[in-house]
């Protein structure tokens, strides 16, 4: 990383969430900016961003704030790296590859459900006239 810091602004730009959203997670503890202007704003690295978009892709498959937590709390220890014993290494593996497979499992019912929903659209496709134009 090159140490460039960003303001929030740009960061909810390149992350496609809201500057209220960015605060929360700070709020919640789940993203800390890393450092502030000398005009108290908040200044965020390329990890902070890469933080919240972890949290972005977890958000719409249903996982909650404390699950977030804990993802990050163990992907952040696996990524420091070198102290870990192999015993705790192992324990955070497991917990990493815990949300894997629980993604695996939410990206499978929401295929699901989008293969449902792509037939009730083609069932009321169906059943309009063919000369009238699509009203989206």
């Amino acid at each position: 990383m090159d140490g460039k810091h960003m303001q929030i602004g740009e960061v909810a730009a390149r992350t496609e969430l809201s500057l209220r959203t960015i605060r929360h997670y700070e709020e919640t503890g789940l993203v800390t900016p890393s450092a502030r202007s000398q005009g108290g704003f908040r200044l965020y690295t390329e990890n902070d961003v890469a933080r919240l978009m972890v949290i972005r892709r977890m958000k719409p498959l249903g996982f909650t704030l404390d699950q977030m937590r804990d993802l990050l709390d163990a992907t952040d220890r696996l990524d420091a790296g070198p102290g870990l014993d192999a015993t705790e290494r192992e324990a955070l593996l497991e917990r990493v590859r815990a949300y894997e497979q629980a993604a695996a499992e939410q990206v499978d019912k929401l295929r699901t459900q989008l293969s449902r929903a792509e037939d009730f659209a083609a069932t009321l496709r169906a059943r309009l006239p063919e000369h009238a134009p699509p009203s989206h």
